[in-house]
């Protein structure tokens, strides 16, 4: 029977799985290697202790409704969009309203999680910390590892032939960015068109003399801003777009999606994407079209080599005089703490069964928290990954055997091994993805029940946003407040930006409730499909 478990990590991950430990009636033992909670949102001025950290001027990517704890919701006067203080904040109102601080302990590194020497009947780990210098041994009936997937950062220097042989200038990785005093007036090249390279060659394109952006992938850039001024997660991530994708054909999914993509600007005329593209990945950035309009940012393709001042392009093209190159290549997840024999058993997130558990364990007694790119919030997703988790640990949640996991890892697994740092490579549908975990932990709501009894709320949750609530509406850890909070989640939107009131239509209300009214019929017949079509728990994201 597992009751002592370590959580290593007290950033979103471990916060969630100290608080779902507790919820269970397990006994957590939390390790933090800083003095602080928040992960990489805690931001720091100094990169003296590689510790990696958010820029200072970083704002979400998803929004407060979609990105809270599911049964914690952001203030309502906190904008829809954060920047990193906020977060912070929002994570130590989180962590003092339930308590868990008292199971943290700061500064305290772990050096190795290993087998005990009777880990086949017992399935417990030795843990060995450090702090202050002093080592302990401790003995857990089970591990959470909750350091995700921003560990080390991925600096290919092989693949850029010359930048530390020939080039004089001065090169780094986004880690060790923080703001652009440092950049003031020279010329940079940015490579790596991911959300930190272009929020970086933005930012940047203010001070710097002239700021050039290596792209060697199709990008479609969308804005955090959506129809009628709302969140665009809010307005996209929904259970009837979601059953759309499954019943539409993928090749009509596509095709709208890039229409979409390119209803705002035509991504050719840029050079960031073609529609013909099979593979594609998106950022969040608003304003990078202008800066490529403007052209205070200039898109280039594939770095071929650098020389003594240059950097020439895999198109033949040259760049004269660069100051500095800064690498937004990713992050790499090495787990240097886990036992040899477990850490070579899964090179990525797709080695584990669900995303969590290592299959060939003897005992499933260690589990990998937000190891996960989706296309949502990754704090939601953890949070779900630690729910099923605790339940597991606890004995309510069971696991098919082993060889079941083996061969649904198998089965899911992608035929080739990419770049180690592209979190493409973890990036799965956030609804699929949290409804498979949700559905494991029997904490999924079902739409088509709820048309029979509170019709309202089957609305809400099948039309309106996939917000973590609906994770807390049955089963295990039920939140008496998770109707209330589903449908008063559009004021709490509003909340913020009601700093100067203006008259509004009164007809909008009244047109809605018609709308739901009109396809009423329809999300019934999802809601029937739903429930006879298990497999729509897992659809990989289309590109």
């Amino acid at each position: 029977m597992v009751r002592r478990v370590a959580v290593i990590g007290a950033g979103v991950g471990g916060l969630a799985s100290v608080k779902c430990c507790l919820d269970e009636g397990l006994e957590p033992t939390c390790f933090e290697r800083s003095e602080d909670i928040g992960g990489v949102w805690r931001y720091t001025d100094s990169t003296d202790d590689k510790r990696v950290s958010v820029y200072h001027s970083v704002i979400t990517n998803t929004s407060k409704e979609m990105s809270c704890f599911s049964d914690f919701p952001f203030p309502e006067d906190f904008p829809s969009y954060l920047p990193h203080s906020l977060l912070l904040e929002y994570f130590r109102m989180y962590a003092h309203h339930f308590d868990l601080l008292r199971y943290i302990h700061f500064k305290t590194t772990v050096l190795s999680v290993r087998k005990h020497p009777d880990f086949a009947t017992s399935g417990q780990w030795e843990v060995v910390t450090e702090a202050d210098g002093v080592r302990e041994s401790h003995i857990f009936d089970a591990v959470m590892v909750c350091t995700g997937h921003y560990q080390e950062p991925y600096l290919p220097l092989d693949s850029f032939p010359g930048i530390d042989t020939r080039f004089k200038g001065q090169y780094l990785h986004s880690q060790e960015y923080r703001d652009v005093e440092a950049f003031r007036g020279k010329r940079v090249l940015v490579v790596g068109i991911g959300n930190t390279g272009g929020d970086i060659s933005v930012e940047l394109s203010r001070v710097a003399a002239k700021v050039f952006l290596s792209a060697r992938s199709n990008t479609w850039v969308i804005s955090r801003v959506s129809s009628h001024g709302f969140p665009f997660d809010m307005v996209s991530t929904t259970r009837f777009n979601h059953f759309l994708d499954w019943l539409l054909p993928s090749a009509l999914t596509r095709r709208i999606r890039f229409w979409k993509f390119n209803s705002r600007f035509n991504h050719a005329n840029y050079g960031l994407a073609s529609t013909k593209s099979s593979k594609f990945k998106i950022i969040v950035n608003e304003e990078l079209p202008f800066c490529l309009l403007s052209g205070t940012v200039v898109l280039k393709p594939r770095v071929k080599e650098f020389t003594e001042t240059s950097t020439v392009f895999e198109d033949g093209t040259t760049v004269e005089n660069i100051d500095v190159v800064l690498f937004a290549t990713g992050y790499i997840f090495p787990f240097p703490f886990l036992e040899e024999s477990v850490r070579s058993a899964f090179d990525d997130n797709r080695s584990l069964y669900k995303c969590i558990f290592p299959p060939q364990l003897e005992k499933p007694t260690l589990a990998i928290i937000g190891l996960i790119q989706l296309t949502g919030s990754i704090m939601v997703g953890s949070e779900m990954q630690a729910r099923w988790v605790a339940g597991v640990f606890a004995g309510w949640n069971k696991l098919p055997p082993a060889s079941r996991m083996m061969a649904d890892v198998l089965k899911r697994k992608p035929p080739v091994r990419r770049n180690p740092s592209e979190r493409e490579n973890l990036k799965m549908s956030f609804i699929s993805y949290t409804d498979e975990i949700a559905a494991c932990a029997g904490v999924k709501p079902s739409v088509l029940g709820l048309l029979l009894t509170d019709p309202r709320l089957a609305l809400a949750i099948f039309f309106g946003p996939c917000t973590p609530f609906q994770y807390r509406l049955v089963g295990r850890g039920a939140w008496s407040g998770a109707r209330g909070a589903i449908l008063t989640q559009w004021q709490r939107v509003l909340k913020p930006l009601r700093t100067r009131v203006v008259d509004e239509d009164s007809d909008c209300s009244s047109g809605w409730r018609w709308m739901c009214l009109l396809v009423l019929p329809v999300a019934l017949t999802a809601g029937f499909l739903l429930s006879k079509h298990p497999q729509l728990g897992w659809r990989p994201w289309p590109g």
